[in-house]
């Protein structure tokens, strides 16, 4: 639910920057002087100005940047459950809602949440700009953060669907054993082991003739490692390994709730790398819907062998673009840690659009290089390709590298996300996290509405 309305009622916010707070000082009255003086406030964070009467009156906020995202983040937490306006122009009014709404986020599906204040702004087109951008945030938050016995592939299939209704979008999935009758090998292969059958979602919509955009996202709900099983330190998070599909899920209902003109495809497949008989091993070759045989190195680099197989199907129509999101290596953590997303590119113009609007939304990406070089690691010796390179050096840019051979067709963008915040900072709590995709929506804005 969001705490962000239409209309201008209840107490005022006054958002100061920190560098004009005694100037604004001496020009209030001797009364509210007094209160911030001798309450102890020293002109950093905000504070409560009652009435003589003891009631209160409004809210004083004094911060670095007036124009950051998150300037209102902690305050909105912080406030009694009560009604609060706030005016300006309309992109600082922009940057704080938004910033206010991720603050009082809240995931609330096993425990009761807190009650909290509600900011009221008279300017509808705000409002409407505002919800948009964090009902795709929070999307992708509350997929990411539910336990994965709770959000296996069937239950992001509903997920999928639930989007597909809100939006007249057309609905398709690809289930079990059909995952071989339509050719694709590698999802069933990865999913196959499981008793939560293994899944191809797919959401269309937009207009035939505007340009086609197809968002790829990694769906492996939950990883065990396969039968090269992960340690217990390695799996304990791994119900976030579906991130890359509740990141394109979140990025498309943006992109639907702003009626972007895009002909928007949305492919995810959705598996459990888990463990039985009839569980892929390794040193096992397969073939890929594109033809070229992978020989199974690791069971537990599978994000990749599924990605391949839906990127090898969005490949095959050309659209103008493509991206994916992928919780794919630990590699792209070490070298980024967990709040700067590393991307990779073959179109440089939009991959400069991206590191600009990251920087524009506060929402910072970094591009990495395709090195070729480094592609000889993923070459087999009795197959086209490996899964896992025999060198522990450059491990995010080798499992791009392979993805790289199924999208020859297209421009592509690959995201290699951890989608998790461990640590809490204003607007990010601690927990799944929407990484990238207030920057990528508005690069895409610039590429398909200008």
């Amino acid at each position: 639910m969001f705490h962000l309305v239409y209309g201008r009622e209840g107490h005022p916010i006054t958002i100061i920057k920190d560098s004009h707070y005694d100037q604004w000082l001496s020009e209030q009255s001797a009364f509210v002087r007094n209160w911030l003086v001798h309450s102890g406030f020293e002109g950093k964070g905000h504070r409560l100005i009652p009435k003589q009467d003891g009631h209160l009156d409004r809210v004083v906020v004094v911060v670095e940047d007036t124009h950051s995202v998150w300037q209102l983040s902690d305050v909105a937490k912080a406030l009694p459950k009560a009604p609060f306006y706030l005016e300006g122009g309309s992109e600082q009014l922009s940057a704080a809602a938004l910033g206010w709404v991720l603050g009082q986020y809240q995931f609330t599906e096993y425990k009761a949440g807190d009650d909290r204040a509600t900011l009221y702004i008279n300017d509808e087109a705000v409002v409407n700009n505002v919800s948009a951008l964090a009902k795709g945030v929070i999307l992708t938050r509350d997929l990411v953060n539910t336990p994965a016995g709770d959000m296996m592939p069937e239950q992001l299939s509903m997920a999928m669907q639930t989007l597909a209704r809100e939006y007249d979008a057309q609905f398709s999935e690809i289930v079990g054993d059909a995952l071989l009758a339509e050719n694709f090998p590698t999802i069933h292969m990865v999913g196959r082991a499981s008793d939560h059958a293994p899944r191809l979602l797919e959401l269309n919509w937009g207009d035939e003739s505007a340009p086609k955009l197809c968002l790829v996202g990694k769906g492996v709900c939950f990883d065990s490692g396969g039968l090269d099983l992960k340690p217990t330190a390695g799996m304990r998070l791994m119900k976030k390994d579906m991130g890359g599909g509740a990141h394109v899920l979140g990025l498309a209902a943006v992109i639907m709730a702003k009626s972007l003109p895009v002909r928007l495809q949305v492919l995810i497949p959705a598996v459990e790398n888990a463990v039985s008989g009839n569980a892929f091993r390794p040193g096992d070759i397969v073939t890929t819907r594109k033809g070229l045989t992978v020989e199974i190195d690791n069971t537990d680099a599978e994000g990749r062998l599924v990605l391949c197989d839906a990127l090898a199907l969005a490949d095959d129509d050309q659209p103008d673009l493509i991206i994916d999101f992928a919780t794919l290596t630990g590699a792209a953590r070490v070298a980024l840690g967990l709040e700067v997303p590393g991307f990779y590119s073959t179109d440089d113009a939009f991959a400069s659009d991206l590191m600009n609007a990251g920087e524009t939304e506060e929402d910072n990406v970094w591009r990495l290089p395709l090195h070729q070089p480094y592609a000889s690691y993923m070459k087999g010796s009795i197959s086209d390709l490996v899964n896992s390179a025999s060198t522990g050096m450059g491990g995010s840019i080798t499992a791009a590298l392979y993805l790289q051979k199924f999208v020859e067709n297209s421009p592509w963008v690959h995201f290699d996300v951890g989608a998790w915040n461990d640590r809490a900072r204003p607007g990010r709590p601690k927990g799944g996290e929407a990484m990238g995709l207030r920057a990528v929506f508005k690069a895409l804005e610039k590429r398909y509405s200008s």
